[in-house]
Formats: structure tokens, sequence, C-alpha cells
């Protein structure tokens, strides 16, 4: 039986009582299938995480390319990989985007600051739109999707100085031309970030309701960041599969260095 469609107020009036603090800075990781449907498609979800904000808020969207083949050009690569709601958002007119293969797309009062460059070598540490995000105190919304698509927790692989990498490559364009740029990155098939709902749910650090037709979670990424940091500091492979449970975690498991683990502690990076 089809759903009526949704009035993007009456998901703005959700999106406040879940918690969502008007005038702060919101990165929104979504499933339109699962909120839908909106009045106005996924530019009428996007009006209503706006009107949520108000004019003072800044809403964030992963915006990365689905092509490490083809130079990434911030005004024409899609994001069709990210999601309908975050190919909309980033062709809006008055929407920034990095100039990143990794990019966020961004709006609002602190939106040029976020999506300002960062380099491709790492893609979400501190000097990177997820990085400053949680510097500047935002807020991270689950929408219809879990941690596996939170982004927020590779900046905690990141600044715990986990140990794991794959080496990956990415196109981009310098004086014109296609340039290939190899790098390692922290890599894996998140799916045990959903150990982070228990983490956070526990500590009371998580607000979960419907937005929409959807199940929601909304955080603090500095909450997100500390509770993670804690976790890796025990056992820096928490994230991992065992061995053998998962193609990809395998790759990350052998790509560890021989040694005693890398943290926060001694790799230089400050925990929130």
């Amino acid at each position: 039986m089809a759903r009526d469609p949704l009035n993007p107020d009456a998901i703005a009036l959700q999106l406040l009582q879940l918690g969502v603090h008007p005038g702060g800075v919101l990165v929104v990781h979504s499933s339109f299938s699962r909120v839908g449907p909106v009045a106005g498609g996924p530019a009428g979800l996007i009006a209503a995480l706006r009107s949520a904000l108000g004019p003072a808020g800044t809403l964030v969207l992963p915006s990365m390319s689905d092509d490490d083949e083809q130079p990434f050009d911030r005004s024409r690569t899609p994001c069709h990989g990210m999601g309908i709601v975050a190919e909309t958002f980033r062709k809006l007119p008055d929407v920034l985007r990095s100039d990143s293969p990794h990019a966020f797309a961004a709006t609002g009062t602190h939106a040029a600051a976020l999506v300002a460059a960062h380099p491709v070598e790492v893609p979400h540490g501190p000097d990177s739109p997820i990085g400053r995000a949680h510097e500047l105190d935002g807020q991270v919304l689950l929408l219809g999707v879990g941690h596996d698509a939170n982004t927020t927790v590779h900046l905690a692989e990141y600044l715990a100085g986990v140990r794991y990498r794959l080496p990956k490559h990415a196109t981009v364009l310098r004086d014109g031309r296609p340039a290939r740029v190899a790098y390692d990155e922290i890599d894996h098939c998140c799916a045990l970030f959903a150990l982070m709902d228990g983490w956070l749910d526990t500590r009371g650090l998580q607000a979960r309701g419907l937005v929409g037709h959807a199940q929601a979670r909304l955080m603090r990424a500095r909450d997100v960041v500390a509770v993670a940091i804690a976790q890796l500091r025990e056992n820096e492979t928490m994230f991992l599969h065992p061995s053998g449970g998962c193609e990809e975690c395998d790759e990350a498991l052998a790509s560890l260095p021989q040694g005693p683990p890398r943290d926060a502690r001694t790799s230089g990076a400050a925990a929130p």
C-alpha cells in the first residue's frame, strides 16, 4: 500500500524533537527510501533539515566521488553512491563542495570553512570536512542508516592511531590535467561500527526516534570520537572482523605492521 507523502514541516518538527540544535552544524547520512515518501522528494527532505537548523545552522552531507579513475571535478562529478539526497544536495545553488574525491558538501554559516582544501592522502583526518565538523562540536544524524555509514568513526580511527592501512588511489585535476594520487587509507568493511550503538546508548549519548518513516540516531561528533578512541585504545582491531570472517577486514589485518600498537597517546593525536 502506497504511503502519502510526508510534509517537510512535520519532518522538521520530528528533527527538533529528536534533538537537532538550531544554529548548529549537522552532518547527515541518509537513506531516502527509508524516510520517504516526502512531499517535494529529496529536495523536500533537505528543506526539512534546513528548516530544523534555522538560518544560522550549517548542513553537511557526504559528496564523495563514485569513480577513482575519473578526475574529480567538484562542480560535475556525481556522488550517486552517497544516495539521492546527497546527489540532490550537491547540485543546489547555495551549496559548497570540497575539492577532493573524498568530498563533503555544505550550506550555511560554516560551509566555506568546512569545505576548505583538505589533503587527498588523509581522507577523514582533522584537516577534512568531517574533522572540522567535529572541531565545531557538530552533531551527526543517521537517518535510516546505521553507524556503518558514519564517517566520523573513521576520524576516530585516525586520531587513535590505528595502523591498518590499504593502498588506494584517486584521480584529481592538477593544472587542468588528470593526476593519479596514491595513498594509504584506513579501510575495512565497517560492519562492526554497529558496536557504537551499544557504547553510545549505554552512556546516554545517542538519541533515537522516528524521522519520517525511518529510524534515526542523533549524537555529538565529539561523543562518537571520544567513545571510539577509548575502545580502540583497548583493542586496536576492535572494528575488524576476526581473521577469516571478512575479505576486507582480512586485508586490513594483514596490513598491520609488527610491533606494539600505536594509539592516540603515542601518535601525537589528542582525544577530544
